[in-house]
């Protein structure tokens, strides 16, 4: 799952997922990495300027859902995206979810295939870690998302529901794969190739 519904309210109201990078948007990218590391279907939260992500990103064969609440901060999207795979799990879908950020590009599909090979059944719990810290991907085994939605508030995402399971988790580490780095500022741009 993609979540890639921010505003961009740090960079202008730029919205992150059409962010170019390599002359593509940063939409484009993280779903071609989640196909390239063997995830799917790819289930893309849109939420900031929406109708022309779905215009100018290509997004064919994605399960794209649209947040209405985008601007409540990334819980409501991550809340949006689990219910949607919960309804596909109720016909025979996913057992787990790998949970990407769209304006995370230094993290690809190495980095991804590598947390999701950390997958052992419904209860799964696992994360990367760059340098012995938590970080992105986090793979949520479908036994935990209706405890990981009911906390999801805010900009924290399932944040508060990794701390409380903290032991529970199987770090992966993926420094050397994978770099961390967030597109939150002008500043960040730099990491971007071909930004304009």
């Amino acid at each position: 799952m993609l979540l890639a519904a921010g505003g961009g309210r740090r960079l202008g109201g730029r919205p992150k997922a059409l962010l170019e990078h390599r002359g593509r948007p940063l939409v484009e990218h993280a779903v071609a990495a989640l196909r390239e590391a063997g995830c799917g279907p790819v289930h893309v939260v849109l939420g900031a300027a929406a109708g022309a992500v779905r215009e100018r990103a290509g997004l064919a064969g994605c399960v794209v859902v649209e947040n209405p609440d985008w601007e409540r901060g990334m819980g409501s999207s991550l809340r949006a995206g689990l219910a949607s795979l919960g309804s596909a799990a109720e016909t025979g879908g996913a057992d787990a979810v790998l949970v990407v950020l769209v304006d995370q590009p230094g993290i690809g599909a190495r980095a991804m295939a590598r947390v999701a090979g950390a997958y052992r059944g419904r209860g799964s719990l696992a994360a990367a870690s760059y340098g012995g810290r938590r970080g992105h991907p986090v793979l949520l085994g479908a036994d935990r998302w209706a405890e990981v939605a009911a906390g999801a508030e805010g900009d924290q995402g399932a944040r508060a529901y990794l701390r409380a399971h903290e032991a529970e988790i199987t770090l992966v580490p993926c420094g050397d794969v994978a770099e961390p780095y967030d597109i939150d500022t002008a500043a960040d741009l730099a990491h971007l190739e071909g930004a304009g």
